[in-house]
């Protein structure tokens, strides 16, 4: 194919600010269609970006001739039922995490992509991080030898602020978990490993945002082992008063190993603290040059906010990978393992007690 055609379904923020600008650095790429099912943001969508093409109603654009792939930025629990809908017509996806309100439907997803022989990505947009490539890239050179402990900590300050549909648990199906412990799950795979057993708490500490009521968690909190025999704890919370929004809030990944010690802040895109056995305190290194861009991209690490430019990447990969007919990184198989923790996490909290997760992966493989 010469153009790539896209559909973005879904006009809010997540499409205008992260897609949108990562689609522009994409040769031969083009937003031909829009669809939200509010009828105002789409015709705030057309205006600002010249795209007239448009509907409320995903099916009308996910069919199109002239669409090859679809970005699905909308509320969770329309995520499978549109990826279906783009499956079953041919095309390519890319869609927001979690992917799915549960795992069923995860797993459903994945599989129907497969089967489907298209390309399918989950947005897991950190893994774009210059210093979380590099980090990858450590762990692979054996710098920290064998891993004992994995932590992330995410934390951030929402007060009592409404949060949409994200605090409405038919809509959302898991609060903090799915909304930001999610990304943190899928950097301890992506950096350790699967896990072999989990225990979780989560907590909600206000029941109402701005006049309306949250059903959904604030707080989450997974500890963990991992099959490579690592320990593992896994926080996020909306609640840490004073720590603020965004890539300047806490976001922190750090892994100890036999002969090692990495730390990841997104705050610091750029660099990474480093130890080795022996040393007494962490050193700040510099990402080398070619873990700036995410392979082959066009975007210039030099320009723009490199807090939120690494964004961009994401769209380069997924259209990369149509283009050489290769495999997403991360695919619908990354979104669908994160979401089995999640709910494990889910059902650990409400039973109290450790859940086996040492299957999951075979459990998308033999389905596939």
């Amino acid at each position: 194919m010469s153009t790539i055609g896209i559909a973005l379904v879904g006009c809010g923020g997540i499409s205008l600010q992260n897609h949108l600008p990562g689609l522009a650095l994409c040769p031969d790429t083009k937003v031909v269609a829009l669809c939200d099912a509010d009828a105002k943001t789409l015709e705030r969508a057309k205006a600002q970006t010249g795209v007239q093409v448009g509907s409320t109603d995903y099916r009308e654009v996910v069919g199109r001739d002239d669409v090859q792939a679809v970005i699905i930025a909308t509320p969770n629990f329309t995520h499978a039922p549109i990826a279906h809908g783009a499956i079953a017509a041919g095309k390519h996806v890319f869609c927001e995490k979690p992917i799915a309100m549960n795992f069923a439907e995860a797993r459903d997803m994945f599989i129907a992509a497969e089967k489907a022989g298209v390309r399918h990505m989950t947005a897991f947009t950190y893994r774009f991080v210059p210093a979380m490539r590099y980090f990858k890239h450590l762990i692979g050179q054996g710098a920290i030898g064998q891993p004992y402990h994995y932590r992330s900590c995410r934390l951030q300050d929402w007060g009592t602020r409404s949060i949409g549909w994200r605090q409405v648990q038919k809509l959302a199906g898991t609060g903090e978990m799915g909304d930001m412990l999610s990304h943190r799950i899928d950097y301890a795979h992506h950096l350790v490993g699967e896990m072999s057993r989990i225990v979780a708490g989560t907590k909600r500490i206000h029941d109402v945002r701005d006049g309306q009521p949250s059903d959904l968690e604030d707080w989450a909190t997974i500890l963990a082992e991992f099959k490579v025999g690592a320990s593992g704890v896994l926080e996020s919370s909306k609640v840490a008063t004073g720590r603020g929004e965004g890539a300047f809030s806490q976001d922190y990944v750090e892994i100890n190993g036999a002969e090692g010690s990495i730390v990841f802040q997104l705050e610091q895109p750029h660099q990474l603290q480093v130890t080795r056995k022996g040393e007494k305190s962490l050193r700040s290194v510099p990402v080398p040059r070619e873990f700036l861009v995410w392979g082959k991209s066009t975007r210039n690490p030099a320009q723009g906010d490199p807090n939120f430019s690494f964004r961009y990447d994401q769209n380069f990969e997924f259209i990369d990978s149509i283009r050489n007919q290769r495999a997403c990184q991360p695919s619908f198989f990354d979104g669908a393992l994160a979401q089995r923790i999640m709910d494990s996490a889910a059902q650990s909290s409400a039973e109290g007690q450790w859940i086996d997760v040492s299957n999951a992966s075979n459990e998308l493989k033999q389905k596939s």
